[in-house]
Order: structure tokens, then sequence, then C-alpha cells
């Protein structure tokens, strides 16, 4: 079975010419050009990955993936038109997967989906894995911090810590190294896949929203800490 992609795009000739591509290597697509569409595509859908344009009449791509992040864990590519700091690091803050500035190569393109449906397919089964294996209940607990990973939930003092997938990944990543120093570059690696096309500055985004989210004080974190010229390591 083909795996499925929703493209989100409004420009129609780009929108026809993404579907055409996309379609070529055996993909199932559907279109749609606003975000609104958007949305309703995707509850019904359920697609591998969601190709998703930033500026969009009706609801903007932001939006969009901020309200999916809530339900759903779908790959999300988002393409932005400005090569702008700020539009990268609020796609990622609202659950973007990777980002893409126009104009770009039908061959860019083409390598970033295939990466994230890869990463798709292996989350996929290593959760299948860890089904087989992981005993009823099994947690991680580091005082009043508890990482469920039969129900993929972590707990603060006793109330649910709001975390995005990858925050969930990459926190479960360097509880299961406590005390490890981890490079930069080895947690992307590990957590977003050897594939992934963006650099370590992805790794220190995810920390800040950790440290924001599990840290008394996250100007002086004590959970993870920053080792100088190294990494990070994880302390519980």
């Amino acid at each position: 079975m083909s795996e499925t992609i929703l493209i989100v795009e409004d420009e129609i000739s780009l929108q026809e010419t993404l579907a055409y591509n996309l379609k070529k290597e055996g993909y199932t697509v559907e279109t749609v050009g606003d975000g609104r569409s958007a949305l309703e595509s995707a509850w019904r859908l359920k697609p591998d990955l969601i190709v998703l344009d930033i500026m969009l009449p009706e609801m903007d791509g932001f939006e969009v993936a901020r309200i999916l992040r809530k339900e759903m864990s779908t790959a999300i590519l988002m393409l932005t038109a400005r090569d702008d700091e700020i539009d990268r690091v609020v796609g990622l803050e609202v659950g973007a997967d990777d980002y893409l500035t126009k104009p770009f190569s039908m061959r860019e393109l083409m390598a970033r989906v295939k990466a994230q449906l890869r990463r798709a397919r292996l989350l996929r089964e290593e959760m299948g894995k860890s089904k087989d294996s992981i005993q009823p209940h099994e947690k991680l607990t580091f005082d009043d911090l508890i990482i469920d990973l039969t129900r993929r939930e972590v707990t603060l003092d006793g109330g649910v810590v709001p975390l995005k997938p990858k925050e969930y990944e990459l926190l479960l990543f360097l509880a299961e190294h406590r005390r490890q120093m981890l490079s930069r570059e080895f947690i992307l690696e590990r957590v977003w896949g050897w594939d992934f096309i963006g650099d370590s500055r992805t790794v220190d985004v995810h920390v800040r929203w950790l440290r924001q989210k599990i840290e008394k004080d996250s100007a002086v974190p004590v959970r993870i800490v920053t080792v100088r010229g190294g990494g990070y390591r994880f302390e519980g």
C-alpha cells in the first residue's frame, strides 16, 4: 500500500507540479488550497506526510500545524516563501518536522519527503517493537518527573506535561542515557535521523522548550545541563 501525502498549497501551478512529481514516485496524493480544508483532509485521510505552505487563505500554515499537533503526530514539511529564520523557528515551535524555502528544486523536495517518510516508518517499527517488549505501565521515574513509556506521557508533580512528539522523543532519549554527555550531532542523528536536513541548532531549540516545561527555573537548569563545548547531559 502506497504512502499518502497531503499537499496544502494555494498556488495552483506549484500544487499541480508537486502532485505530479509525488504521484510519479508512487505516492497517493491529495491536494487542498486553504487552511480549513487542510484540517478537514488531514483528519479524514490521516496522511503519512503533510507538505504545508505557510501563507494560506482562511488559516495560515502555522495555525494549521499548531492544531494538528494537538491530535496527530503525522510528519509535517513546511514551505516558506521567505528565507527568514523566524519562519523556521516558529515552524519548528508549532510542530513542523522540517522546512523548505521557496524557490526549491524538486530534487531537494523529494529528498526531504523521502527522509521524513523513512523516519516515520522507522518510528512506527520501533513503537511496534516497544509494544511487544515493554511491560505494562513501564515508567522512568526521576523524583517528581515521570516518563510513562506505555502511554507516551510525561508527568511533573502529578500533572501532565504537554509535549510535542519530538520533545517527547528527545526527553526519552536523554533520559535513557542519564548522566552521559551527548553531543548535539549525536542527538540530532539519533532523534531526528541521520538523513535529517538541518543543523544542531534544532537540538538547542528543542532543549530550550523542554527546559521551559520541566525545569523549576529554565534559566538555571538542573535536569538537562549544558556541557560546555560538548553538548547536553540529563541528570534526572
